[in-house]
């Protein structure tokens, strides 16, 4: 029991060091365990959990679109890879690559995919002849290694889970609406799944997607005031069709080039959920996504018909609720911290004078707010709180990130905000990339987007004082 109470109890505080903090809540909460390959975790049953049910109700959100999933391979030959020089040039310093099959060297390097650009365009050029043969709206779940040098758990590893969806289609037009389309499926998926509000918007060119036309972008604000760019959908219009040689014959039987897109999430999003929604006591998941939304905890468990009470309250609301009974031997103190460590949103406690009195004693995770209800109907009571919990999390994180975003009307106010007031900051921007770049060296601000919202804060640059064309949100980032 000793080893389990320290456990639970060195969570540093977020606000005393949040890194720690995050790493903390990641380990205690048991999503991930380290491994022997640096900079890759073990995700653990807790954590993979999570990612089922992000991957589940985002596939059944790409199928109502037209999507369908398709698996292709993990290896991409050196030649097929510097097709699109910017592309390669991109990811060049990231790609981890195969140099032998067993112990002979290969006749050709091959990349372990840091993304699959290259292999889907490969196979469009094989697969796709006519109209007839397009749209092509597909996606892929799969893993992708990219060499960071600086890791940490969901937020940036050297392998991670993923999706990316590539599609072609048959003019610009058709590629740009599915762009656009699928970011707002992201955006729409990230406020009312994980209960995290976003900021969509154009990234800007020094940020775009290497190769792409357009780069759209979901960014949210995390409790520490940091930005974190949680999904991006791409237009690349023919561009990769012409290095790769995708074409079709229209209905005039002439040759065009097919445009294309390609759009994706990770399970950085996992972070997401940690850092927007986690407190000092560990996670908070929304209901949608929490796999264990219920956790009852039997009080006196030994006592005769307390575990039965308790088994039978766990089937009733099965019906409503992904929900268990702890009927381990620590005790309910323990029982109480691991759930609200584990970021349960409901927790139930049902003892001797509660089954007495046919009731019992609801704790919500978000509020820490206790009631006694009735069990008489408590099925109800049960799936109606959820969807209260599920709203109110969006609607307190909401009113965080709300509560730090800044304007900055001036070079002065800008460096104020940015050292003192940390959040998202609103201002005006010249468009000129080496304005961009100035901003970043002098604060560690990035453009996280353009807004398609667009407000006009005032009529010049907040660098340069020159006219400007752009209100953009700026942030340091992870």
């Amino acid at each position: 029991m000793s080893q389990d109470k320290k456990k639970l109890d060195a969570i540093t505080s977020m606000e005393e060091d949040f890194a720690q903090w995050y790493t903390d809540v990641v380990i205690k909460s048991d999503l991930i365990g380290y491994t022997s390959v640096k900079g890759c975790m073990a995700i653990k049953p807790s954590g993979y959990a999570i990612w089922e049910l992000i991957q589940k109700q985002l596939d059944e959100r790409f199928k109502k679109t037209g999507v369908e999933n398709v698996y292709m391979p993990m290896f991409i030959p050196e030649s097929l890879l510097e097709k699109e020089k910017e592309h390669v040039e991109g990811f060049a310093p990231e790609v981890a690559w195969v140099t032998h099959g067993g112990m002979s060297p290969l006749q050709e390097r091959l990349c372990v995919r840091p993304t699959s650009e290259t292999l889907f365009c490969d196979f469009y050029a094989k697969d796709i002849e006519s109209y007839r043969d397009l749209p092509k709206v597909y996606n892929q779940w799969c893993s992708v290694v990219r060499w960071e040098k600086e890791t940490r758990p969901f937020l940036r590893s050297r392998e991670f889970l993923w999706q990316e969806g590539h599609t072609a289609h048959a003019t610009a037009e058709e590629a740009e609406e599915r762009t656009i389309q699928m970011l707002n499926v992201y955006s729409d998926f990230c406020e009312q799944v994980l209960a995290m509000p976003v900021i969509k918007g154009q990234k800007t060119e020094k940020e775009k997607f290497a190769g792409a036309v357009a780069t759209y972008t979901i960014e949210a604000l995390m409790h520490d005031g940091k930005a974190l760019q949680s999904g991006t959908s791409h237009n690349f219009g023919d561009g990769f069709a012409r290095a790769y040689d995708v074409q079709y014959t229209d209905k005039e039987n002439k040759l065009q080039y097919v445009h294309q897109t390609s759009w994706g999430v990770t399970t950085r999003l996992i972070g997401a959920i940690i850092m927007v929604h986690g407190d000092d006591n560990g996670l908070r998941l929304p209901p949608l996504v929490a796999p264990t939304q219920v956790m009852i905890v039997p009080i006196q468990q030994k006592k005769d018909g307390v575990l039965e009470a308790a088994d039978s309250l766990c089937e009733r609301l099965s019906d409503v609720a992904r929900v268990k009974v702890d009927k381990t031997d620590k005790s309910p103190g323990f029982k109480f911290a691991e759930s609200e460590m584990r970021g349960i949103p409901v927790r139930i406690e049902i003892g001797p004078r509660d089954i007495q009195n046919g009731e019992c004693v609801v704790v919500r995770r978000d509020t820490g707010s206790k009631e006694t209800v009735k069990l008489d109907g408590i099925e109800e009571y049960i799936k109606a709180l959820l969807v209260t919990i599920q709203k109110d999390m969006y609607e307190a994180a909401k009113a965080h990130r709300d509560l730090h975003t800044y304007e900055a009307r001036n070079w002065d106010e800008f460096k104020d905000i940015i050292e003192n007031r940390p959040g998202f900051i609103k201002a005006m921007w010249c468009g000129e990339t080496e304005c961009e770049e100035h901003i970043k060296e002098e604060t560690g601000a990035s453009t996280r987007c353009m807004p398609f919202e667009q407000e006009s804060l005032s009529d010049v640059c907040v660098c340069c004082g020159k006219k400007a064309k752009k209100m953009v949100y700026f942030g340091r980032a992870y």
